[in-house]
């Protein structure tokens, strides 16, 4: 059921890492330079400030369970995706159930036509940040015009005084039935990986997360394309099953959520974090209890019909032990 590398130590040495694609996290208000008419009250979806808070409580009881079968401490840093603006995010992180916890989290807007962006959550108590900025990608559509897709977040911080370069993704989506997407996706490893060059110019051996949505599969030509080049291991591989993902589409189950790690986090040395297991966080209660979709993830919305789940993915999350 999960992937694991070490053996579990000490509950309070373990720290968990998750991403989440929060679908549509969008708040109540219209905002004239996006698309996202639908998510207001007279919109199509009718989205009420409480549905709205609903969908906090929601989120944020996720994000709280995350990792805690085998650790002490709540999520330290929590790759986010489908966030409108900074005010979700501050709404959420003091939602009722996270509260209490010392979140913060950097954010960028991004010229996504529907105003959607990635984020990084992260515990003050564990987690500094050193740097910060957007990763434009410039994608031309088959047209020629520009294709206005998220940025990638890159972060650059300390988690436990080790220093850590964490880049969120949300890749360019697919088509049905075609590859004619495909290059996109391989247009923002290289991006990804020509950022990564810059950096390895300055740092040896720098430790690298890279977390996200990929809209492709652990096999897929631009995951292959990223690992190939780097030293990089994606413990993701092996969570993707006929019966197991992060989404299901068509009654076909996909991990376009992953968790790349540098292969830094496969040794042991005291100071540093290694690597002790990758999974997907699908416990019961985020699932559709019954019907033909019976356990695939309880979404907010199906269409435009509201059914008041949490999101159409499951969060997917990896542990690291901290070697003292």
């Amino acid at each position: 059921m999960f992937f694991s590398f070490f053996k579990r130590k000490n509950k309070a040495n373990l720290f968990t890492i998750a991403f989440y694609n929060l679908e549509n996290l969008f708040d109540t208000i219209n905002d004239s330079d996006t698309l996202d008419d639908d998510f207001t009250p007279k919109g199509e979806k009718k989205w009420t400030n409480n549905r709205y808070k609903k969908k906090l409580y929601k989120l944020s009881n996720t994000i709280s369970q995350i990792g805690k079968h085998s650790s002490d401490i709540p999520p330290v840093l929590i790759g986010v995706a489908e966030v409108e603006n900074k005010t979700v995010l501050t709404d959420l992180i003091n939602s009722s159930h996270i509260e209490s916890i010392n979140y913060d989290y950097v954010h960028y807007d991004s010229p996504d036509e529907r105003g959607i962006d990635t984020a990084l959550i992260y515990h003050k108590d564990f987690f500094t940040v050193i740097a910060s900025e957007p990763i434009p990608l410039f994608i031309e559509n088959l047209n020629g015009e520009r294709d206005m897709t998220r940025d990638i977040l890159y972060v650059h911080g300390k988690l436990n005084d080790e220093e850590i370069h964490i880049f969120v993704n949300h890749w360019p989506s697919k088509r049905e039935g075609n590859g004619e997407t495909d290059y996109k996706r391989l247009y923002a490893a290289n991006t990804l990986k020509s950022f990564m060059s810059k950096i390895e110019e300055k740092i040896d051996n720098p430790n690298y997360i890279i977390m996200g949505d990929f809209n492709d599969g652990p096999k897929a030509d631009s995951i292959k394309s990223l690992l190939n080049t780097n030293a990089l291991f994606n413990p993701s591989e092996k969570l993707l099953t006929y019966d197991r993902g992060s989404a299901n589409y068509k009654r076909k189950w996909s991990l376009f959520d992953q968790i790349i790690i540098s292969h830094n986090f496969l040794n042991y040395e005291k100071g540093t974090h290694s690597f002790t297991e990758a999974n997907v966080f699908d416990k019961h209660f985020l699932t559709e209890f019954e019907g033909k979709f019976k356990g695939n993830p309880f979404r907010t919305y199906v269409g435009r019909k509201y059914i008041g789940g949490y999101s159409d993915h499951f969060p997917v999350f990896i542990q690291i032990k901290y070697n003292k």
